[in-house]
């Protein structure tokens, strides 16, 4: 079983969350940001992972804390689901339009984290939501799932589809990169581990 149950409790946030990598893309989200949980569906959708998260954090403040803390738990979350990763491709990429928007993604789950993000929203925020957490949010899984991910915005004028469009992307390429070789059990890598 390719689970996880991940809790995470500070004076900031209180975030539980249920991951199960072999899902069919079901979410049940709720951080009370309504863009955020948007965004957090279409990764879930587009993975085919199935991901029960609750968050509840210090809004009233600022998105920060909530956004950054998610990405902690999703990425922690990983690393317990794939275990020793004996199997999976490791690696995955997309290349996903949107009307306007054109990204482009790539991961290893290699247990090195390292971010690349090369993205200008045109706008600062969404609504009430600021764009700036989505790198945020990226950086916080990146770093706790031991990711290396590049993301590079190609094209796009409006921040809703760049942003959108970066989540289903990154969905995308997990799926790729969990996906499971049918009769392989070897870690893929020459190192023998990951």
């Amino acid at each position: 079983m390719r689970t996880s149950t991940i809790e995470r409790i500070t004076n900031e946030t209180k975030v539980n969350l249920v991951l199960d990598l072999d899902g069919v893309g079901k979410g049940k989200i709720k951080t009370n940001i309504p863009f955020f949980d948007h965004m957090l569906e279409q990764l879930t959708f587009h993975s085919s992972v199935d991901l029960e998260l609750n968050a509840q954090g210090d809004i009233d403040i600022d998105f920060h804390h909530s956004v950054e803390d998610c990405g902690i738990c999703l990425g922690k979350a990983f690393v317990e689901a794939l275990g020793d990763k004996k199997g999976i491709n490791r690696y995955g990429f997309f290349l996903l339009p949107m009307d306007d928007a054109l990204i482009r993604v790539a991961l290893d789950f290699s247990g090195r984290s390292f971010l690349s993000w090369k993205v200008n929203f045109p706008t600062n925020r969404v609504g009430n939501f600021d764009l700036e957490l989505v790198r945020e949010f990226f950086n916080a899984f990146s770093t706790n799932s031991g990711t290396t991910l590049h993301v590079e915005m190609l094209d796009g004028f409006n921040s809703h589809h760049i942003s959108e469009a970066i989540f289903k992307a990154t969905g995308k390429s997990i799926k790729m990169a969990i996906e499971k070789n049918k009769g392989v059990d070897m870690i893929a890598s020459t190192k023998g581990s990951l």
